[in-house]
């Protein structure tokens, strides 16, 4: 049992001389394609990834979003109990999220 847990795209970053000297397709591969600035994402529980969410993003911030769902804290770094910014590990092309817990318990 554990919180609800809601994961909103809040930047999406992107590095194009890294790009261009570490892709096959340089820069015109762009920034992140799969995920939005402001797209939202509900986690339900049983490290289930949200429908339509990046797999490899999924990776990274999983052990975030289930320490958040089970009722972790990153405060005193963060100013909002229940809530954390966490990123994926694409270097070129990283995309930062807000994972907050929903007041909503998962049965």
């Amino acid at each position: 049992m554990g919180k609800k847990v809601k994961i909103t795209v809040l930047k999406k970053e992107f590095y194009p001389e890294l790009a261009e000297r570490y892709l096959t397709e340089g820069a015109s591969v762009g920034p992140c394609a799969l995920l939005q600035e402001g797209d939202e994402f509900i986690f339900e529980g049983n490290a289930k990834m949200p429908e339509h969410f990046c797999p490899w993003a999924w990776i990274d911030i999983y052990q975030s979003v289930n320490a958040i769902a089970s009722g972790s804290t990153f405060t005193p770094w963060n100013n909002r109990d229940g809530q954390t910014i966490v990123c994926c590990t694409d270097g070129i092309r990283p995309v930062i999220f807000d994972v907050r817990a929903i007041e909503e318990d998962v049965s």
